[in-house]
């Protein structure tokens, strides 16, 4: 009887290892330090509040590692956070140059000020397009604060000629959108290429050969979680 080939077992392991904050962060937990020494100075009382908002000034601009994963047609999340809408919906007007005015379904990740929130592109490519626009401060987690708020579009185009847009969007407490990318640099999949300060939402356009491999609920980890994949099919979930 013929032996069954084994895929090869890995060996090698990785460690937990704690978060470092962003330059970004840098000078924010500096005043949030600067803060809690001179609270130290004027009283006791407001020593351990003041402690307390400098670790979660710090733990707000973590930046963890994370592992992107390969293979061909995948789109992976580009913010940390609970997907909170996905529907099919007309593509905003800065976007329509480049992905068409069909309406493309809309994967909504919803950024709470405990999430990570530096944010990663979904595929690898080129930039083709980064527009700013200033607006309101909406709760992000409104469907109208899509056209009504701070926001930031990009368009990647994949090696395929895929183009695959994604916007950054301010909430109420945001009022800071950055990019750290423009337009002809070259990106891959899961890398950083902006932030948004204090809670927000991002949203993601998908192709129409692209099915969502997300549901609504569900947690994203920006980098990670696959939330599209060319010719597959749509997931569904059960909460429990």
């Amino acid at each position: 009887m013929p032996s069954l080939e084994k895929p090869p077992v890995v060996t090698s392991t990785v460690k937990w290892r704690f978060p470092a904050v962003h330059p970004e962060g840098h000078k924010y937990v500096a005043i949030a330090g600067g803060l809690t020494l001179l609270a130290t100075l004027l009283t006791n009382v407001l020593f351990w509040p003041f402690v307390g908002l400098t670790i979660w000034v710090a733990a707000f601009f973590r930046d963890p590692v994370r592992t992107t994963p390969r293979g061909e047609g995948l789109i992976v999340a580009p913010a940390d956070g609970l997907v909170t809408m996905i529907q099919r919906v007309p593509v905003p007007r800065e976007l329509a140059g480049d992905l068409g005015d069909a309406p493309l379904v809309r994967v909504s990740i919803f950024m709470s000020v405990f999430d990570v929130h530096i944010n990663r592109t979904p595929i690898t490519g080129t930039i083709r397009q980064v527009v700013y626009i200033s607006g309101k401060f909406l709760n992000a987690d409104l469907d109208k604060a899509s056209d009504e708020n701070e926001r930031q579009h990009f368009v990647v185009e994949g090696r395929d000629g895929r183009r695959i847009g994604f916007t950054q969007i301010a909430g109420l407490v945001a009022r800071r959108i950055l990019g750290f990318v423009k337009p002809g640099d070259m990106v891959v999949a899961g890398q950083r290429i902006g932030l948004i300060r204090f809670g927000s939402r991002v949203d993601v356009y998908l192709p129409d050969d692209c099915a969502p491999q997300v549901t609504l609920g569900q947690r994203s980890i920006a980098g990670e979680t696959v939330i599209g994949r060319v010719g597959g099919m749509s997931v569904t979930g059960v909460a429990q």
